[in-house]
């Protein structure tokens, strides 16, 4: 890598459906929450504090979401710590469009030297419990899992891949959670997640195909309820705040992840509070 060029971290779901404003929280509230009162580091979630993490250590971030509204206010923080960053759109629902985005990214600021996959759904949230078994489930919510937890990480590393693999260095990494240890069944108010196991089963794939090239890919298993606006107001989060994860401390994992000697490289890390029996 050129070492007078800045480091390029793309973030794949760069907001969270828990925000503020987000999805699940008008669904899970009916409302928008204020978080005026919030630390920066958990007003985004996950991709948010991932985000603040890497334009803190010098990289350029270039933040993904399928409407650039959403992540203006992410955006405003970055720059208003010092650091760089720019929004991009993508919807991962659609080839073109993440063609479009990263054809975007490498003519604005090269190609990228860490991808992070934080997309998120939450596709089944909102069925009843009579509604619970698979054969209920709508055809067009299971598409659009699938395309969140397998085709989209397949689609992004066929576009970043190449690069990294000529360049024989760059890190893929896929932020996934429990429910990619094994298939489970759908409980009332949770999304459909067993395509992650695919996200999970990709990442592998990708680790015997690419380390030899110099490309550290690794799924990291975020196994527990995350801080966010949305969820910090959740009667849960609030009886027991021990078991809620800061995505501040997540970000630093993912930071760790990036920058681990090749001689030792991790494939797969799980992070559970400690208040809780990790999942199997």
């Amino acid at each position: 890598m050129d070492s007078t060029r800045q480091p390029v971290a793309v973030v794949v779901g760069a907001t969270s459906k828990w925000q503020a404003d987000g999805r699940n929280t008008k669904l899970a509230h009916g409302r928008v929450i204020d978080d005026s009162d919030l630390p920066v580091g958990v007003r985004w979630g996950v991709g948010g504090a991932i985000a603040q993490k890497f334009a803190q250590e010098g990289f350029m971030v270039v933040l993904t979401t399928r409407q650039a509204a959403n992540a203006a206010a992410l955006e405003q923080a970055i720059h208003a710590q010092g650091g760089a960053g720019m929004i991009v759109e993508l919807d991962l629902v659609l080839q073109a469009s993440i063609a479009k985005a990263f054809t975007t990214v490498r003519d604005t600021v090269g190609d990228p030297d860490v991808v992070i996959y934080n997309a998120g759904y939450l596709e089944g949230r909102d069925l009843p419990p009579e509604k619970e078994l698979l054969e209920h489930f709508p055809v067009d919510m299971f598409d659009t899992a699938q395309h969140i937890a397998s085709r989209g990480p397949f689609l992004v590393a066929k576009e970043v891949l190449p690069a990294m693999r000529e360049r024989g260095a760059g890190s893929f990494l896929m932020s996934n959670n429990a429910a990619s240890l094994r298939g489970r069944k759908r409980l009332t108010g949770q999304s459909l997640y067993y395509p992650r196991v695919m996200m999970r089963t990709l990442a592998q794939v990708l680790t015997e195909e690419y380390s030899e090239h110099g490309v550290h890919v690794a799924n990291v298993v975020i196994d527990g309820l995350i801080d966010s606006p949305g969820t910090r107001a959740l009667p849960r989060a609030q009886q027991q705040p021990e078991v809620v994860m800061n995505p501040v401390k997540i970000a630093e994992a993912f930071y760790y992840l990036h920058t681990q000697d090749k001689s030792c490289w991790t494939h797969e890390l799980q992070l559970t509070p400690f208040a809780t029996k990790p999942s199997f």
